[in-house]
Parts: C-alpha cells; sequence; structure tokens
C-alpha cells in the first residue's frame, strides 16, 4: 500500500498565494500513476480554497497518513512556512498570531513514530529547512527514524520562491518525477529527486534540503525506462566478463554486403547502450567506424555498474 498526502493552500486572508492549489494538483497527479498507467500512489489531496485547510483538519489528515504499516507513507505541502524560536510550521488557514498552523517537530514526531516502512516527507514552503530538524535540539541535529526522508524547498531560513504561478521547487519536481530523475531501469527515488532539483539550482538560487536515515531508497514512481530492460539485461550475454571487449567487424553493419542478421540485431542493442553511455567503441569516435575497422566497445564505469545488476538480477 502507497499512500500520499497533498496538501496546497492558496487561500490565506493576509497574504494569498497564487500557485500553491496548482502545484499540488499536478503533484498530485503525477504521483498517482507510473509511467506506464499503472497505479501507483493512492493519494488524497487536499486544497484551499476548495476545502479550509484548518490546522486540526491537517493535523488529522497528516496522523492519519502516517498510521498504518503502509509500503510508502508521503506528505507533500504547498504553502506558507514560519519559524520562530520555537520551531518551524506548515502554515494554515486559521492560523494566528502564536498559533500560525502545525508544527513541523509535530509532523517529524508523527513520522518517526509511524510503522510505514518508507516515509518521505517534501515542503515547498519558507523555512522548510527546519523540518526534521527539531528545536528542542537546537536546530542543529536531524532526528530521522528508520525509512525518513525529508526534502524541501529551501533552508531554515531561506524564502520559497514562486515563478510565474508555480513554485520553482516544485516545477522542477514535477520534471524529476516525470522522468528528468529517472535511472536507466526508469526508477525515480528521493535520492535522485533531490540530485535533480540540486543541479537545477545554482549557489545564489535558493537551496534544496534533503535529509535521510535509509538504508535503500524506495522508488517513488516508474516510468519506461530509457533502455527495455530485456534489452538492459542483455548487457551480460554481450559482455560475459565486463572486464572484456566485444569484438566488432563489417558483418554488424546494415549496409554491408556481409552482413549478419544476428550480429546486426546485437549492433543495434549495442548502439542503444552508447545512446545510454553504457558503451563506448575503443579508439574511434563511432561504432560504425569501430565495426567497418573490425575494432570493438567495451562497457563504461556506468556500463558496468547495470553489468553488475544485470548479473544479481535486479532487474
Amino acid at each position: 500500500m502507497r499512500k500520499a498526502l497533498v496538501v496546497g493552500i492558496d487561500d490565506y486572508q493576509d497574504a494569498p498565494l497564487a500557485g500553491c492549489v496548482r502545484d499540488a494538483t499536478e503533484i498530485a497527479s503525477v504521483l498517482e500513476t507510473n509511467g506506464d498507467g499503472s497505479p501507483n500512489f493512492d493519494v488524497q489531496l487536499v486544497t484551499s480554497p476548495t476545502a479550509t485547510v484548518h490546522k486540526s483538519t491537517l493535523k488529522a489528515a497528516v496522523e492519519e497518513l502516517f498510521k498504518g504499516d503502509s509500503d510508502v507513507a508521503l506528505l507533500y505541502f504547498s504553502g506558507h512556512g514560519f519559524i520562530d524560536s520555537t520551531g518551524g510550521f506548515l502554515v494554515t488557514t486559521d492560523h494566528t498570531a502564536y498559533d500560525e498552523g502545525l508544527g513541523m517537530d509535530t509532523i517529524l514526531a508523527y513520522a518517526n513514530a509511524s510503522s510505514a516502512k518508507n516515509k518521505l516527507i517534501i515542503l515547498d514552503c519558507c523555512h522548510a529547512g527546519a523540518a526534521g530538524t527539531p528545536a528542542i535540539l537546537g536546530d542543529k541535529i536531524a532526528l530521522l527514524a528508520e525509512g525518513l526522508s525529508v526534502l524541501t524547498a529551501s533552508r531554515a531560513d531561506e524564502s520559497a520562491l514562486e515563478i510565474n504561478g508555480n513554485g520553482v521547487f516544485t516545477s522542477l519536481l514535477v520534471d524529476a518525477l516525470k522522468g528528468g530523475a529517472a535511472d536507466l531501469r526508469g526508477n525515480i527515488t528521493p535520492g535522485s529527486l533531490y540530485a535533480y532539483v540540486d543541479e537545477a539550482l545554482g549557489a545564489w538560487d535558493q537551496r534544496p534540503i534533503f535529509k535521510t536515515n535509509v538504508s535503500s531508497f524506495v522508488r517513488i514512481r516508474r516510468i519506461q525506462p530509457k533502455v527495455p530492460l530485456e534489452i538492459l539485461r542483455k548487457i551480460t550475454d554481450y559482455f560475459p566478463d565486463p572486464s572484456t571487449e566485444h569484438n566488432l567487424d563489417p558483418s554488424y553493419e546494415y549496409t554491408e554486403a556481409a552482413a549478419n542478421p544476428l550480429n546486426v540485431a546485437i549492433f543495434k542493442d549495442l548502439q542503444k547502450f552508447v545512446a545510454a553511455a553504457l558503451v563506448i567503441p575503443v579508439d574511434e569516435e563511432h561504432m560504425y567506424d569501430a565495426a567497418m575497422n573490425s575494432g570493438s566497445c567495451r562497457l563504461t564505469a556506468l556500463g558496468l555498474q547495470y553489468w553488475r545488476l544485470a548479473n544479481e538480477k535486479k532487474f
């Protein structure tokens, strides 16, 4: 069971926002299914002004999210964030002075106590970086139970920006979930989401924060792999020993009179590996030249990694 609570709030009386509901709706849409249309997360979407998101409403929804022993429990929030000497808060529509909303430390307590196998908190709000680092510990030490990861749009002392009606962080997050952060098997994980966003934001931009306590990353979404898995698995057939080269000759090139249909088929697969940076020709710029000159090709460092995965039957 994979559960996701997705919250977006625009309807703040004193400081309304324009893009948080849109951001939450886009996140909910992309999380619901994988790239092939198969079910992914069972999403509960809570947005304002469609609904009134009071502190009690949000607290109850977060508590319910982290109940049970689901495989993945994911919380996404887009709205105002607030921080003071007692910690960070997700601001709700009924906020008042000294009661700004749901405390990030309260959310952390629910997540840390959860029996869900994997927990992921994603916050696109100002001061989101305070999440996972309790104020009672001096905002210096992250306190994450096993299986919990926290991904935030900004540091604790930073604002989260909007451009053209969308959060900068969430726009990147959506692109990452749609495939930008996928590995060659089509898997997208919390770590690859952070890596994608981190690379896109410069040193002078808001800086995303990633905190985690996991032994292995859970898959958040799956897309169609760049190289079909049935072809990717053949990497151990074409390179029985990962340190050796695959010898080529003109029979691999379909335009040659000496073309061998079996070798031509292998060459097409090898070309796919080249496009995915798994294989490179040896001492030639192009695979065509390597074949015509009876050269060879070899695995790259990335190719060696996927050779190991294929050899261990991990996909």
